[in-house]
């Protein structure tokens, strides 16, 4: 039988939750593993670099554990379930963080390109999906929270595809909160705006203009840091969300508004 999870001490309260977050080493992820921890979680920082991976869980201290995983490539994702759930018993919530993108024109991209971009953000969430949500059928409980991106809502120039695997993870999450809501499972969205992280570091390397148009765009006038998707995420997470499930908040300094 699977252990019933600790009951927090208040709506906002993470102590007890098993928390599984993907790309946790870096970036948007890594801001996401530190603040669930600090609301009490016990977070499992995934990501394709291991040593990085085990870095950051260390730094988190707790009983956190790093775990590598290619979220691409199903057997990888179904060896990370395993592990977490022969470690902890459960996963509480699943946090689909990791993603990458190489921008350029849709018409002079090779297709090959493509298949990576659509494999990991796409491809990726729906791995993780599939494997850690039946964990969480048969416990009859569990939290998802997939980050999109804003691009599916505006469009990005240069990222076309990454727009489509976005688009594609916003209609995924409704529909996954319709299918799994009487297993008692709830699943959304947040769509960051432009972040600083070390993949926007990578883009705007080639366009030094970008940075300083964006914060001109944006009416808040800065780009949104780790933490400020993070307290998102951890509202999500949190039993306070638990009547909330299909839905779709950015996170954007109002760059975009619905």
């Amino acid at each position: 039988m699977a252990e019933t999870p600790i009951p927090a001490t208040n709506d906002h309260d993470l102590t007890g939750r098993i928390c599984l977050v993907t790309g946790a080493a870096s970036g948007i992820g890594r801001g996401i593993a530190t603040k669930l921890t600090a609301e009490g979680a016990t977070v499992v920082v995934a990501d394709l670099d291991e040593e990085a991976a085990r870095s950051t869980a260390a730094e988190l201290g707790g009983h956190s554990l790093a775990v590598h995983v290619d979220i691409a490539d199903r057997e990888s994702v179904d060896a990370m379930t395993a592990q977490v759930t022969d470690h902890f018993g459960r996963i509480d919530v699943l946090v689909n963080n990791a993603g990458w993108d190489k921008v350029g024109p849709f018409l002079e991209q090779d297709p090959a390109i493509w298949d990576r971009i659509i494999g990991i953000n796409l491809y990726g969430t729906l791995h993780c999906c599939q494997s850690v949500v039946r964990v969480m059928t048969e416990q009859g409980h569990g939290t998802v929270v997939n980050i999109a991106s804003d691009a599916a809502r505006v469009g990005s120039s240069g990222e076309a595809v990454y727009s489509a695997c976005k688009g594609g993870i916003v209609a995924f999450t409704k529909t996954l909160a319709r299918e799994s809501a009487r297993a008692g499972i709830t699943a959304n969205a947040v769509c960051p705006g432009p972040a600083d992280t070390p993949l926007f570091a990578t883009i705007s390397e080639e366009n030094p203009k970008l940075r300083a148009s964006l914060e001109r765009a944006i009416p808040l006038r800065r780009l949104a840091q780790p933490e400020d998707l993070a307290h998102a995420v951890a509202f999500l997470a949190s039993p306070a969300s638990h009547y909330i499930t299909g839905q779709t908040l950015s996170v954007s300094g109002g760059l975009t508004m619905a």
